[in-house]
């Protein structure tokens, strides 16, 4: 089973290189394919994965859950998520992405099919830890795909606008499991999304392709003459690496990258805090609706649209130092969550104001963080590079979400809710505090020479 996956994921062959007039023909046809497919991808992976929180509170009532059982499956789920990135990451980097990427997208759409048909807290929980796990097969892919299509001086704007997908698929998860879940029930939020994802793996494996030389295209480096000074002096690497090069030499060694990585775990927490627990918070403590709950998620993930552009785009400006960046948008960050903390409830339209206030400025450093490994690393290393980062990323995410789950109901069992969500919001100022700290430390980090 072992070696027949090695050989159905194994990278495509390189292609004798076509004639010069082609290539120029050829390129930003399939440039435009990798971005368009692995943006469309990346986003129903989305719909899939942010589906749960919106009908969490739902699911407690008609299955008996409290938030501490509900905050176990997210923390259950974004620890999976953590170590399928991780090592999927690394899988990665040695296998086509298209049929990497469209497997992923089949086996959490039979997560998400399963979760909808059971009402087994312990099967709950399994399932959500697996789907976490799939769930891994999302990012590494693509991150390869763009690594090999878009040259250095093009990569934080690119990535910019890749990670859109982000927002898209987010957004829209809230507001689809909320309209499935009022008009045919809390399971229809997971059997919903799972059609489309099932949907998109055929689109996947249909529209995208492994690097330029399995098209018979030269290395990005070639057509857009952009070589870094490592690649100038060492040739462009492009052999795959071995397991040891990606781990040991790209990763353990390299100092910036676990900073990168432990800023990310904080920075995680403070992205997912409203994301896992916004929607239920808004309804207990701020007298929000269902929809009203979805309308937050989706005003968080797009709220970060622009932002990520913009700053994307300015981190190129720069030089590439993407923890400058994030370390300027941390700061807003906690400004607005002092203003959720200080609203009362009945003035709902505020905390969507701050709410996209923080979708806003925290999706740059998202962004950008997992920029920085491609950055440090080889491009033949970017998925686990990405992987590494993303997996302090979602060890923070499973903090917040078994630990904000615990003080809801521990705290408010004992002073009341608004206690015990107060409790959850001075955590998410002091996670934003020690970020800024950290990115101060990456201030002057620029992509490597």
């Amino acid at each position: 089973m072992i070696g027949w996956m090695k050989r159905y994921f194994a990278p495509a062959p390189h292609r004798k290189l076509h004639p010069d007039a082609d290539v120029g023909r050829l390129y930003p046809k399939y440039r435009w394919r990798t971005l368009e497919s692995t943006f469309m991808g990346y986003a129903i992976f989305y719909l899939v994965r942010n589906n749960l929180s919106t009908v969490a509170k739902d699911i407690e009532g008609a299955l008996h859950y409290d938030h501490n059982m509900v905050g176990n499956i997210l923390a259950i789920s974004a620890l999976s998520y953590g170590l399928g990135k991780f090592l999927m990451g690394a899988l990665s980097d040695r296998s086509d992405p298209r049929k990497f990427m469209a497997t992923g997208l089949i086996l959490t759409a039979l997560c998400n099919f399963a979760f909808g048909g059971i009402a087994s807290y312990g099967v709950h929980l399994l399932l959500w830890a697996l789907n976490g796990f799939f769930q891994g097969m999302g990012w590494p892919p693509c991150g390869r795909s763009i690594g090999h299509w878009f040259s250095l001086r093009e990569r934080g704007s690119i990535f910019a606008v890749w990670n859109v997908a982000h927002n898209i698929g987010g957004g829209l998860a809230g507001i689809l499991a909320a309209y499935a879940a009022l008009h045919f029930g809390w399971q229809a939020a997971f059997y919903f999304p799972g059609v489309i994802a099932l949907i998109a793996s055929i689109y996947i494996f249909l529209r995208l392709r492994d690097t330029p030389q399995s098209l018979g295209l030269p290395p990005v480096e070639v057509y857009k003459n952009d070589y870094s000074d490592d690649e100038k002096k060492h040739g462009l690497h492009e052999q795959e690496l071995s397991t040891n090069v990606l781990f040991v030499e790209y990763i353990l060694k390299n100092k910036y990258l676990w900073l990168f990585a432990i800023a990310n775990f904080f920075v995680y927490i403070v992205r997912y805090s409203m994301l896992d627990w916004g929607p239920m918070y808004l309804r207990e403590v701020k007298h929000a609706t269902l929809s009203g709950g979805g309308m937050a998620v989706l005003i968080l993930e797009f709220g970060g649209i622009p932002s990520t552009l913009l700053m994307g785009w300015l981190s190129d400006r720069v030089g590439g130092r993407r923890g400058m960046i994030s370390l300027l948008c941390m700061i807003p960050i906690f400004l607005a969550f002092i203003g959720i903390y200080l609203n009362p409830a009945g003035n709902l339209g505020l905390d969507m104001l701050f709410l996209a206030v923080v979708g806003f400025f925290v999706y740059p450093p998202v962004m950008l963080l997992g920029v920085s490994g491609l950055d440090l690393t080889s491009k033949k290393a970017v998925g686990t590079a990405a992987g590494f980062i993303g997996l302090f990323g979602y060890i923070g995410r499973t903090v917040q979400a078994k630990g904000f789950g615990w003080m809801a109901d521990y705290f408010g069992a004992l002073y009341g809710k608004e206690v015990g969500w107060n409790m959850v919001l001075y955590t998410i100022l002091a996670c934003t505090a020690i970020s800024i700290f950290l990115l101060a430390f990456t201030w002057r980090v620029k992509p490597r020479a």
